[in-house]
Formats: structure tokens, sequence, C-alpha cells
């Protein structure tokens, strides 16, 4: 059962829309499980119906004919009850509603299973027998599973319009698509779908205006691959005997004009794809053939098949043109967006980002607010393969997005943009004024950041410093560590920007979401594994270089803060902070007459929360990394969209966190500064300030918005309702109570446009 359920879903996946997903399915599952009918039904929630839609064994006249009253019959008590039904005899059933244009009278063991996304119930999957008889609770598992598969398939169709478009209601836009915001703002543009290289699942569809020119790269790319595959046959002839050196020959032949190619070749000239979206359908057709195969070793040369797809792709992304033209207003669309493909993209196009992974707290996500694009994370069942060129609406804060939208939705989005604008206009007024409360606390408010090509002037002016510069980004553009002298000219750059204000440069902070290409990691959980400060203590060359780098930087300037990641325990602070004295003592052998820098560390890990004491006895400051530290906390992977709901860094466990940090600082008065999406949120900044927190970090679009709360509210007022916060027990509690006090300070505009 469990290969024929791969079988079946990999078809599913491969099909290119929903109607094709509907027939083979209900095709495939009547032969696995040997059932004389199996049909899907689709809820037509616009006129409270559920509509026939494929069917095997059924009349074929009847589809798109056919329908039942919603929660009448069978279907309708499956759809109502949203659990599977399963019923010996069918006519005996009080619930049991005929239809005699299908021909279903002749059968009697019934079988409905509700296809089921986010608790919705978008249709019926439905198995007939004629014979009457309960259905065994092995296959009805399977049914279930497969129509948890097919919700994905209607979800994508849902999304992009098909749906109405097959109910004949309404029309594309009326629905949308449900993410994680990560980062504020409305965003109208048109979709560009970006993937990953040789990533054949993840190529879209595109059209192309020059045929010709798309034949001649398939068939260059096509050549270069059969011309490795002699390569490799003629390199291995020595140690291979004579019929295995014989697979070479048969992935070449696969590769025929005759075979593979025929097909792209076909679908290029009469459809006018792009090479490779032809390439991708050509490949899964006839993977798809092997995969349907009971031999399980035929079975298994569906993934030559795929491999050699996968080869031919790389060496057509080598004939692609190295400027990619993006449109004016560009939302950036894939299955995971990575920074490079962000950074590609010139800022002046970039609109909005849209990934089916990651989720607020994701790089990604943190880039997308520093740049000030909205964003939407942890999209499921993201239809990317038939976003390219669709004009959408992006809702970065309500976490929506909406395809191909109808002119009342563009109309009311666009209102809420112009309201946002005027809200930007508005915070405009305090640039420059200084940041305190209304009885006189002074608040630094320093920037994130990580990239020289991101720091706006608006960021340089307007902030007290840097409290976090990642240091890693430069790390991660190349392929291979970058030497001192390098990094020497990068770190100068920031702190002659900002000088004589401070920069925090965080020393190197791989592993976990953020590996090396050319320094692999791979565990099986990486969060909890080998990153931060720990590759740092393994790897003191790699250490000690970035460190003399930072101080050589800032011969001069005296404005470098050194920050270590990832701290966990007091010994590692002692072994870093020797490190670091180690190097300072070397260049003043060398001659560099160069001021020890202050250093300080991130909390990012609950042990060194309760550690926090002894840590700030030997540093100069403590900066709470709250993106981390959350994570840790609540045991909450914040990139995994099926748990973004879980992931708050409002919660008490957090705050409490805070509390402890702060009592333990103060003994011996190190200041404390918080960094990260907390430091940004407007609803945390009275709680902050209310804590006696030193600074604010946060990336370049919060600046304005959290200096109005502090403007706006006394330290005082500030403790009231740190007091009241810290008797809740919820995340959901503090973010309401904080959301009625920002409306009572008349800062609601601060949340969302449109509201208040």
């Amino acid at each position: 059962m469990l290969e024929t359920l791969h079988r079946i879903i990999q078809k599913v996946n491969a099909c290119r829309d929903l109607g094709e997903a509907l027939d083979t399915i209900v095709y495939m599952l009547r032969q696995s499980i040997q059932a004389d009918v199996c049909s899907v039904y689709l809820t037509d929630f616009e006129n409270h119906r559920h509509v026939l839609r494929a069917t095997v064994g059924l009349n074929k006249e009847a589809i798109g004919k056919v329908w039942l009253p919603m929660h009448r019959g069978l279907v309708g008590l499956v759809c109502e009850r949203a659990e599977a039904i399963n019923v010996e005899d069918a006519h005996s059933h009080k619930k049991y509603l005929a239809t005699v244009e299908t021909g279903e009278t002749r059968y009697h063991g019934f079988l409905g299973a509700p296809i089921l996304q986010q608790s919705k119930v978008l249709g019926v999957l439905v198995v007939r027998n004629r014979k009457a008889g309960k259905i065994d609770d092995e296959v009805v598992t399977f049914v279930l599973t497969l129509a948890a598969q097919l919700a994905g398939a209607i979800a994508h169709a849902d999304a992009t319009g098909e749906v109405a478009k097959i109910q004949r209601t309404g029309g594309p836009g009326n629905q949308f698509l449900k993410g994680r915001a990560s980062s504020s703002g409305i965003a109208i543009g048109t979709a560009f779908v970006t993937y990953l290289p040789a990533d054949l699942e993840s190529v879209p569809d595109r059209m192309t205006h020059d045929r010709e020119l798309e034949q001649q790269q398939l068939r260059q790319a096509v050549d270069a691959v059969q011309q490795e595959l002699r390569r490799l046959k003629q390199k291995l002839s020595d140690d291979l005997p004579e019929e295995d050196q014989a697979l070479f020959d048969a992935w070449v032949m696969i590769l025929s004009e005759d075979a593979l190619t025929g097909r792209a070749m076909q679908l290029i000239a009469e459809e006018g794809m792009w090479a490779p979206a032809a390439l991708r359908i050509t490949v899964e057709e006839h993977a798809g053939v092997f995969d349907a195969m009971e031999d399980i070793y035929l079975r298994e040369r569906a993934s030559d098949i795929r491999d050699l797809g996968r080869r031919v792709l790389s060496y057509l992304q080598q004939e692609l043109p190295s400027s990619i033209e993006y449109p004016e207003c560009t939302i950036l669309v894939g299955e995971e967006v990575s920074a490079v493909q962000l950074a590609e993209v010139p800022r002046s196009r970039l609109a909005g980002v849209v990934s089916a992974t990651g989720s607020s707290s994701s790089h990604v996500a943190i880039l997308s607010r520093a740049l000030g694009v909205p964003s939407v994370m942890g999209v499921e069942s993201l239809p990317t393969t038939h976003l390219h060129g669709r004009e959408l609406i992006l809702d970065g804060y309500s976490g929506r997005l909406y395809v191909s939208p109808q002119p009342m939705v563009r109309a009311e989005y666009q209102r809420l943009a112009e309201e946002d604008r005027a809200l930007t206009a508005e915070l405009e007024n305090l640039r420059g004024l200084p940041v305190e409360t209304t009885d006189g606390v002074r608040i630094p408010l320093y920037l994130n950041t990580g990239l020289l090509s991101d720091m706006s002037t608006f960021g340089i002016e307007e902030s007290d410093g840097v409290g976090l510069y990642r240091t890693e980004f430069p790390f991660m553009v190349r392929d291979r560590f970058p030497g001192e002298e390098s990094q020497v000219k990068n770190y100068r750059k920031v702190l002659q920007a900002f000088s004589p204000r401070p920069v925090a440069l965080r020393t190197l902070d791989i592993g976990g979401d953020k590996p090396l290409p050319y320094f692999p990691v791979k565990e099986s959980n990486p969060f909890l594994g080998w990153r931060g400060v720990r590759i740092s203590l393994d790897h003191p060359e790699i250490f000690l270089t970035q460190v003399r780098a930072m101080l050589r930087a800032s011969f001069g300037l005296d404005n470098l803060h050194i920050m270590l990641p990832m701290v966990t325990s007091v010994a590692e602070v002692d072994q870093l902070l020797a490190l670091i004295k180690r190097a300072h003592r070397e260049l003043l052998e060398e001659g560099c007459a160069i001021t020890k820098p202050k250093t300080g560390v991130m909390i990012e890990v609950p042990a060194a929360v309760y550690n926090s004491a002894a840590i700030a006895k030997r540093v100069d400051f403590i900066s709470v990394g709250t993106n981390d530290l959350t994570q840790y906390l609540l045991a909450v992977d914040r990139n995994n969209p099926r748990v973004a709901e879980l992931y708050s860094d409002l919660h008490p466990a957090v705050l409490f966190a805070l509390m402890q940090i702060i009592e333990g600082a103060r003994q011996y008065n190190c200041p404390v500064g918080i960094c990260g999406e907390l430091a940004g949120n407007p609803l945390a900044t009275p709680l902050l300030v209310g804590m006696g927190v030193g600074s604010l970090s946060m990336s370049a679009g919060s600046l304005l918005r959290v200096k109005r709360v502090v403007s706006t509210i006394s330290q005082a007022d500030s403790m009231r309702l740190l007091q009241s916060v810290l008797q809740m027990n919820e995340a959901d509690e503090v973010t309401a109570f904080m959301s009625a006090a920002l409306e009572n300070l008349g800062l609601e505009k601060l949340l969302k446009p449109g509201q208040g």
C-alpha cells in the first residue's frame, strides 16, 4: 500500500492542472483498491452544493452537471462531519439521496472521505462497490491519505482561480492563500518565480518569444550531457565490466531525439514553452511511466530519468542570459527564497517577497524588513509553477496573498496602501528628534544589518549606531573563507559609516539555518548542533582571523564593539575573551596601536539566561537575541510554518526570561540591550521600556515606529503596563492587552493600516 501511495502521489504532483489531477487520482485509486467506482465531488461554497467533477465507473456525462445540495445525502454528511463515512449499504441509510443520472443506484457499498485543508472541507472522495459491505479499515486509511494529498492540488487551483473557473462562479481573486505576516506593508505587483538551480520540480511555467532559440539551447544541453556520459563511460571502462558500461549507452539513448527530448521539443514548438518547463513536463511524464510499474527494479528507473533531467537542466541554466529582466513591481515568489536571490532583484523593482517555507523570524524575512519590503512566509500549498507573471496582492500585515485579484479586492488594497504611505509620511516628522520617554528617559535605538548595500542613508542617519552587524553574509556569498585583508576592508566601511557611534560586529554565526556552501555542516537537528561560538572554539584559526580583521579595521575610530553569539556557558565566554585578548596582544606586538574594544555576548540560549549574572561580571555589555531565545524557550522551530502559530516573543515565558537577564546584569552594572524582532515590535516597546532595558536594536524599517511609541509614553506608565502583563499566562492575552494599550495612546495605526 505504501509503495502504491507514493506512486499515486508522484503522479498527482506532476499533473498540469486540477482536472488532470482529479482524473488521475480516481483512475489510479480504483485500480489500486479494486473498487467499482471512484469519484470526486468538489464543494461549491458560493452555491451551497457538492458538484461531481471526476469519476471512473459512473456516467461520464454527469460530470459537472450532477450536484448534491450542501449537507444532503451521504456526500453532504461526510462534509458536515468532516470525517470518513463507511456504509455497508448506502440505499438503506437515512441520509441516502439517489441520483439516477450518474447510474450510481446500482452500487451499494459506500465510502466517503473528506478532502480537508486547514479544517475546511474542499470536497469528498467517494468509493462505491456493487456489492453491499463495508470497506476494509486498511483501505479507508489509504483513501483518507489520498484525500489529504488531493487537498493540496485543490488548494493550488483555488488560489489561481481554477476552481472558480471550473465551478463557473465568481472568478480568480476572490480567494486568498494564508501564510505568516513577516514584514509589514502592502505590495501590488507581478509574480516572478525563483527556484533552486537544477531543481526540476520548482521550474515555473513560462512562455517564450523565440521557440527556435529555446530548442537550440535544449539540444546543446542534451548534447553536453550525452558527451559527459560518454566521458564517464570511457573513464570507468577499465573498472566496469562491459554489461555495466552498457548502462551509459542506455542513458545516452534515453536523451535521444526520439525518446526524452522529442516530447520537450514538441512542447516548445506547439505550445511556446521555454525549455526548462518543457523539460520538467517531459521528465515527469516519462518517469511517471516507470513509477506506475509493479516491478521494483523498473520503478527505480524513474530516478534515473529524473537525474538525467536535472543534468540537462544544469546545462540549460548555464545557457540562460546572465542579466534577468525583472517586472517593474516584482513580487519574488519561491518554494524557498534565499537571501542571495532577494539581493539579485534591483531594489527599485522589488515590491514584495513570498516564500512557501520559512517564518516571520527566518533570515529572508529579517532581510525583507531591513529593506522595508513586505513579505509573507510559510505559505502552504503555494502553486509556484503556475504563478509566474500573474498579478499578486501581498498583505504583509495579515499574511494574505491574492492571485489575480478581482477589481474590488484590488481597489480596497490600493486604499490600504495609500493609508500606509500616509502613516510613513507622518512618521517622517520624527526624524532627527531624540528618542526619550515623556518623563525624560533616553532609549538609544540601534540598527540591525548585515549587508553594506542595505544600509540606507536613513538607517545610518536615524540610528544611534549598529546593535548587530551580521558578519556571516560576506562569508555566505563567497566560494571560500574571506581572507583577513578582505574582512578588514568590509568592517572598516561599516565602522567609518557610523563613527563615532558604536558598531557591534557579531563574530561568525554559521550553522543552523545559515550553512556555508564550502563549509557544510550536515546535522539532523542543526539548531541544537554545531553553530555559533561552538564552531569558533573548535576552529580558533577562523575566529582569530576575523577578530584580527575587526581590530585592525577599528584603528583610529575606536567605535568597535565585539559581540559573541550563541553562548551557553561561562567557560565559553572565558575562552573566547582569552582569544580576543591574544589577538589584541599580537597586533600590539606587530606595532598596531589599537584600543581594546568593548566585548559583549548575545544571550540566546536558556542556559545563558540562568548564567546572566556570571556572564555580566565578565563582559562590557549583554545583547539579548530574542529570535533564537524565543525559539529555544518555546521549543518552536521559527522556520517551520506548521508550528509558526506557536512562536510568539510576547509569550510570558520570554518576558520573564528578559526580566531575569536584566536583574542578573544589574548586579554588575552591565547594560542590557534587546536585539531581534521583539525590539522592533511596537507592541513590545512599552514593556521593554518598563523593564529598564539600556537600548533597542532593530531593522531600519522599525526605527520610526518604535521612536513614536517611546516618545508617547512615560517609563512610569510603561512599568504599570508591565506589571499587568506579568500576571498573564498566554501570549494572546499579552498581545490583546498591548494592542488596547496602544489604541488608548492613539497609536493603533502602527499595528495595521485601515484599523483603529
